[in-house]
């Protein structure tokens, strides 16, 4: 399959990220899979006359072009021309290419957020007019109408993520060259389903600290971080804590609370990362799949019953009390 990467509106996080695939390094990955990369801004080597005249034979329709990546946001401004973001040697707005690749293209993925929904580039004062693929945050139908698909009937498959997992590109890929990707692969807002169906929630390494309500209140506690913290891993869509990142670690394994960056509303919100926001003393928005109600009386009855082991570490950055050797009946 042909394939031909590009970057708009970001800070190349996601080719950062995906050039650090594990499972198989770039090139392995890339011949097992018979990718035959067109253009990336990091995996190949020609530029300038090289690429214009590559892409102008792919918008001539003289070569097939499978699978097109956006990486970064759409920059629309100023006033919808996108002259905020020239292309070099085309002399048009790089929205206006954008949407030509993606007609002519079988599959059109947005990889990150900013590509997916508008992600960190277009938070306020968004003085560019910074937007996803097919989507503004949660609207659907941005340069891309809410109707668009792809030469393969498919909507852009948003694999969000600030940055994304590798193996998320990957994975969606392999998917697309076994013809095992379908509409239905994807969720509500065109999130693969593989990762977006699971919470960083599932698998968290603090998750007995969250049973019990037993909270971290600074940055190098070892407690849940959902209560004071402003983790919303739990309603936050990715397998973060069951698919490793670099071999082993996650944000929330790392010390650092979820800020759930696979969501068309990141980067926009109006309260601030890792602050817990709150109505008196009570959380508010968490869980969402929790009666309001019910969270408070069973948060009330895990924190009074609380082990002294649980509540004395979660406020130390390392683990003082040991759990209790218990010799089981034979």
């Amino acid at each position: 399959m042909n394939i031909l990467w590009l970057q708009s509106g970001g800070c190349s996080g996601c080719t950062l990220s995906f050039m650090g695939l594990e499972e198989q390094d770039l090139r392995s990955w890339s011949q097992a899979l018979n990718l035959n990369w067109l253009w990336h801004p990091s995996l190949t080597e020609h530029s300038g006359d090289e690429t214009q005249a590559l892409v102008q034979k792919i918008l001539a329709g003289e070569i097939k072009l499978d699978i097109f990546c956006l990486e970064g946001s759409v920059i629309m401004g100023p006033n919808g021309t996108g002259r905020f973001h020239m292309l070099s040697g085309f002399d048009i707005p790089a929205k206006d290419l954008i949407l030509q690749l993606s007609q002519q293209a079988d599959y059109v993925l947005a990889i990150g957020s900013c590509a997916a929904y508008g992600g960190i580039t277009a938070a306020a004062p968004n003085i560019v007019d910074a937007t996803g693929l097919q989507y503004d945050q949660n609207q659907q139908g941005s340069l891309l109408p809410s109707h668009f698909r792809s030469a393969k009937k498919l909507p852009v498959i948003n694999i969000s993520g600030c940055p994304v997992h590798p193996a998320w590109v990957a994975d969606t890929i392999g998917l697309i060259v076994f013809e095992q990707f379908t509409e239905a692969s994807m969720d509500a807002v065109g999130r693969p389903k593989f990762y977006a169906e699971k919470l960083v929630h599932h698998g968290c390494t603090r998750n007995e600290y969250y049973e019990y309500k037993a909270s971290a209140e600074k940055a190098s506690d070892i407690g849940c971080m959902m209560e004071n913290m402003g983790c919303v891993g739990t309603i936050a869509h990715a397998d973060c804590n069951e698919r490793a990142w670099n071999g082993s670690g996650s944000c929330t394994k790392g010390g650092y609370a979820c800020i759930d960056c696979t969501s068309p509303d990141f980067g926009r919100l109006s309260s601030e990362y890792q602050t817990t926001p709150k109505i008196g003393n009570i959380p508010i928005g968490l869980p969402t799949d929790m009666p309001k109600a019910w969270f408070i009386a069973l948060s009330t009855l895990s924190k009074s019953a609380t082990p002294k082991r649980i509540k004395e570490n979660a406020t130390q950055d390392h683990i003082v009390i040991s759990p209790e050797i218990k010799q089981k009946k034979l």
